[in-house]
């Protein structure tokens, strides 16, 4: 998504200003619409909550009106006819492109299952979500009313909404929808950092393969050069972090035993706040090892 700045928003058209965001609510230029008769905006927290007063303003048909323009998640047939950019590529993010067998008919099941009830797309903000706990949410709501799940609906077409605009709009302020995972390896052999421990980072897959994030290694300071998720939500779900260690204390000559008692640690843990800091750091011999949930 390009990125424009807001000082110049501030100062466009009125049709410039639309053409320019009128996919942050899908299909939904509308809301763009009465935002731009509020300008000028002091910063992105001010343009966001004019477009969600627009959308909480609005009389109950064009709420549904705006809940039908979405489409279902990993829906073959819609993406042989052609999402937009934006939903593409948020699907893709979590892997709804390469769903393994048992993955997609459990996605078809729970779509069929709530289009059923409701009479709408099932909405989430799969940014925040792994495929796994995309499932469990589906399996969450479904027993809601139907005034519930539509409040619901539009609570996560905003959360949608609003990680498009951070992504596509530069200003003053950012909104608060990114969280933070990192690590940091404390080699207490010999009381300092440790510097090139090589690590992975694995999301985990009830029905589907495992997804590897990020591999990497640790810097001078024993931590990683950049987050291992940054700059966008931590996904819900089930994690594995592991360190390959016996690499390390071998490398500097630390006498081991062989093979090593310790050679790859691997910690699991479970993220469940995708706009906070999750902090996993790994304080480590070569005969033992202790972590904590940091932040």
């Amino acid at each position: 998504m390009m990125s424009n700045a807001l000082v110049e928003l501030n100062a466009c058209s009125r049709d410039e200003f639309v053409a320019a965001l009128a996919n942050i609510f899908e299909h939904s230029p509308w809301i763009v619409e009465q935002a731009a008769a509020r300008r000028p905006f002091a910063g992105l927290g001010d343009l966001f909550a004019a477009m969600r007063a627009a959308v909480d303003q609005a009389p109950a048909d064009l709420r549904m009106a705006l809940i039908k323009a979405h489409p279902d998640l990993a829906d073959k047939t819609q993406r042989a006819l052609g999402l937009t950019a934006e939903s593409g590529a948020e699907q893709n993010s979590v892997g709804l492109d390469c769903l393994s067998d048992a993955e997609y008919e459990a996605f078809e099941r729970v779509n069929t299952a709530y289009r059923s009830k409701f009479g709408f797309p099932y909405i989430v903000c799969v940014r925040r979500h792994t495929k796994d706990s995309i499932l469990h949410d589906f399996e969450r709501r479904l027993p809601n009313d139907l005034v519930t799940e539509t409040q619901t609906s539009i609570d996560e077409i905003c959360r949608i909404a609003a990680l498009r605009l951070d992504q596509s709009v530069t200003g003053s302020d950012r909104l608060a929808v990114t969280g933070r995972l990192s690590t940091h390896v404390l080699d207490t052999n010999s009381g300092k950092p440790a510097a090139g421990v090589a690590l992975e980072l694995v999301e985990l897959a009830e029905l589907g393969a495992n997804r590897v994030v990020m591999r990497t290694t640790t810097n001078t300071d024993g931590r990683t050069d950049a987050p291992l998720i940054g700059g966008r939500p931590v996904p819900i779900g089930r994690y594995e972090l592991t360190f390959s260690v016996g690499e390390y204390f071998a490398a500097r000559g630390v006498p081991l035993s062989d093979p090593p008692f310790l050679d790859r640690i691997t910690l699991r843990f479970a993220v469940s706040e995708p706009e906070g800091h999750l902090h996993v750091p790994l304080l480590v011999t070569p005969w033992s090892y202790a972590t904590y949930r940091g932040s």
